[in-house]
């Protein structure tokens, strides 16, 4: 979308920089990440925000910013935790080692019931994390609201400079989001963030960038694959779509993605290579070195069915653009780790081949593009699945067997979630196989057989994640099935392990 009356968030590092992000964009305007030092970059931005970050001003490599250059702007600032701090040297005060350091909830006390605490509650919980506290106000700021120790947590400069010591754009802050909401009222003819203008913006810049060259992307059936893949298929240019089916997808699955693309009318091309991806993991248990023969094989077995490409196109979303962001600044990108291995696509990356429609966009951005390009719910509401798929749920080496079980097993469990209505409650949801063998009785016999795991968790990120408490019933008569369809196994458990320390994924 064009860089005038949007939102610019500068990043100081945060670990919760992407969610303000999100944030905005939820409340209706387009946001977009920048680096401190762009501020050239900028374009004409309505407003911005100054992030937190985990260092202090005092550090000999604390990140600053051109305060000059932010002023010109003549918009609305907000300084975020790092960025009140930082405002307030710039305005003459100072900055000090805090007596009490804040990490978690506090109380947020508006002194001020006007501009960016309006409709708030005379108290209400915060999120804290910082060690550092303003000190020696100049003359010209104000203090908008105290913690419940009487500690200044927002402070104010005129009538365009405002900041914040608490993190607003997280779910512990209880009213953060109307401290935002305030904040973007103040400011005039903010862009608008709207799917449907998005859609359209995006279907002219794919039709002006690809003219008549020829565009190839790989689908897995996942969101953003599909997604990308029916966008592509929209703006009418000339498109090969490649299905490489490894053999390590869910039961069935690779039918099912035949089946969706043929009811979306975009064609695809399919390559069975399940056989050369189990001869190449026989026998291999290390998880990165599993990671590392799927990923390239993948690559491989792509490529040779794409021959010259003109075009690649890849469903990068924004998250992975922020996260691999090169020294060229934050809109530049570098494609993830296991395509990062082969020359061939950086090459292409290098002469602007690599077109990356989504690169804007966050997964629910995308889910609700996909819903307005006509894909069903069912495929833009599925839950995440990994790249090396079945591989990185089955501990210890991979081969048919062990994934045929962790196939039965976890159709079984999806199916139960949905029978429930369970599925769209829960993030992400799975069975894997325990690379351990026990003790059981089947008949009148003695086994010894499988363990299977059950994991649900509730995200937002996929950064953090805790297990869900899912009803008895729906565990109950899922180990039922399992134990009882599901030859080789005797033993079903329940995850119920948070992340961290956890991982979402077992490897």
């Amino acid at each position: 979308m064009e860089e005038v009356n949007h939102v610019a968030v500068l990043d100081f590092g945060s670990q919760y920089t992407q969610l303000i992000v999100r944030r905005v964009r939820e409340l209706g305007y387009f946001a977009k990440l920048y680096r401190p030092e762009d501020l050239s970059r900028l374009g004409e931005p309505g407003a911005i925000i100054l992030s937190g970050g985990p260092k202090s001003t005092a550090d000999a490599d604390a990140p600053d910013i051109d305060f000059a250059t932010l002023d010109n702007f003549g918009v609305p600032v907000l300084g975020v935790c790092y960025g009140m701090q930082l405002l307030n040297l710039k305005f003459g005060g100072t900055v000090e080692p805090s007596d009490r350091r804040e990490y978690g909830p506090a109380q947020l006390i508006p002194t001020e019931k006007t501009g960016l605490f309006a409709n708030l509650s005379e108290r209400s919980q915060i999120w804290m994390s910082h060690s550092d506290t303003v000190k020696n106000l100049s003359g010209e700021t104000k203090v908008l609201a105290e913690n419940q120790h009487g500690t200044p947590v927002s402070l104010g400069w005129g009538d365009r400079f405002y900041g914040i010591q608490f993190h607003p754009e997280v779910t512990h802050s209880h009213e953060g989001t109307q401290v935002l909401r305030n904040f973007l009222h103040l400011a005039k003819g903010l862009t608008e963030f709207r799917i449907e203008d998005m859609k359209r913006d995006l279907l002219a810049e794919i039709r002006e960038r690809v003219g008549d060259k020829q565009v190839v992307c790989g689908v897995s059936g996942g969101v953003d694959s599909t997604v990308l893949a029916v966008l592509l298929n929209e703006a009418g240019i000339n498109m090969r779509a490649i299905f490489v089916d490894h053999g390590l997808m869910r039961k069935d699955e690779g039918v099912e993605v035949r089946k969706n693309f043929e009811r979306m009318g975009v064609p695809i091309e399919t390559i069975d290579a399940s056989e050369l991806f189990f001869e190449r993991l026989e026998g291999v248990a290390e998880p990165e070195k599993k990671r590392e023969i799927i990923g390239n094989l993948f690559i491989d077995v792509f490529w040779e069915a794409v021959g010259n490409a003109e075009l690649l196109a890849q469903g990068t979303l924004y998250p992975d653009v922020i996260e691999s962001a090169s020294n060229e600044g934050s809109k530049a990108s570098k494609i993830k780790t296991h395509h990062n291995r082969v020359d061939r696509i950086l090459e292409l990356q290098r002469q602007g081949k690599v077109l990356e429609p989504l690169a804007e966009l966050f997964k629910d951005e995308v889910r609700e593009l996909g819903i307005s390009l006509g894909i069903q719910p069912d495929i833009v509401n599925r839950h995440p699945f990994p790249g090396p798929g079945l591989a990185v749920r089955c501990p210890g080496v991979v081969d048919r067997e062990r994934v045929r079980i962790i196939q039965d097993a976890d159709d079984i469990f999806i199916g139960k979630l949905r029978e429930h209505g369970w599925y769209d409650k829960v993030w992400q949801a799975y069975a894997c196989l325990i690379p351990v063998k026990t003790v059981g009785v089947k008949g009148d016999e003695r086994s010894y057989e499988w363990a299977v795991g059950l994991r649900a968790v509730i995200s937002e990120d996929a950064m953090t994640a805790d297990w869900v408490e899912l009803p008895y019933e729906i565990l109950r008569e899922t180990s039922h099935r399992i134990l009882n369809d599901v030859p080789g196994v005797n033993r079903v458990l329940y995850d119920v392990s948070t992340k961290p320390p956890a991982s979402i994924e077992w490897e």
